[in-house]
């Protein structure tokens, strides 16, 4: 019934928020003055995660918590777990706890260190738009005009993807390619997802060692039909 679905709903939003406890938001360096000139090394500037992760914490937890996720335009910021398959955490929370809202989770046969040609991960449309309820927002309300990045935090290293496509799909798709390595066939995969953004994205330089994320999602009203952001590390 609709209060055991709210109580649910809730249940799931409580647990998460009392996750941001493991994380800080990293104050961005002060400007300098305008009489102070830069120093011009002709390396790029270096670009700092905007949060810190207690991953010692989140791991003493849940041993399965392989990053954390952070898209500022959306203001979508969970732990990314992965299971032995994909089913294990549909709807069960990091803490693993059985409720609808389940976690963020890459694919079963991902490495799990975001190390793959490309890595999927995937998130529950919830109505109440926590996990990646508001991942269409993105499109529907050009959310990608505030920001074209997203963050991935990991024990070993923090990274950042720049969004090159974002589009409906079936949930049998080539989105959800998955490769044994670098290659021709990675190369005209990244072509052909880039083709098919319905969003005016700018498109990075890409080659065959990028590794490219997969943000995926269930569209609303149609259970046969997804919603992915791709991005690939920058």
């Amino acid at each position: 019934n609709l209060i055991k679905i709210f109580l649910s709903y809730k249940e799931g939003t409580d647990e998460y928020n009392e996750l941001r406890q493991y994380t800080a938001v990293v104050s961005p360096e002060p400007e300098k003055p305008v009489d102070e000139p830069e120093e011009n090394t002709g390396e790029p500037e270096p670009v700092t995660a905007p949060l810190t992760v207690d991953f010692a914490s989140l791991q003493a937890i849940n041993p399965d918590v392989k990053g954390w996720l952070y898209i500022e335009a959306l203001d979508i910021s969970y732990p990314i777990v992965q299971g032995a398959d994909n089913d294990e955490y549909l709807h069960t929370t990091y803490e693993g706890k059985n409720n609808y809202a389940g976690s963020i989770f890459v694919d079963y046969q991902n490495s799990g260190d975001f190390s793959d040609c490309n890595t999927i991960i995937y998130g529950h449309n919830m109505k109440n738009l926590s996990m990646f309820g508001k991942l269409k927002q993105f499109k529907e309300q050009e959310k990608y005009k505030d920001s074209v990045y997203f963050w991935i935090l990991t024990p070993e290293g923090d990274y950042r993807y720049q969004a090159f496509s974002a589009f409906y799909t079936d949930a049998v798709s080539d989105a959800y390619t998955l490769f044994s390595g670098p290659g021709e066939t990675f190369v005209q995969y990244q072509t052909d997802m880039t083709r098919r953004s319905e969003v005016p994205l700018e498109v990075p330089a890409m080659d065959e060692d990028s590794k490219i994320v997969t943000l995926s999602t269930c569209a609303a009203r149609d259970s046969s039909r997804r919603f992915v952001i791709q991005g690939v590390r920058v």
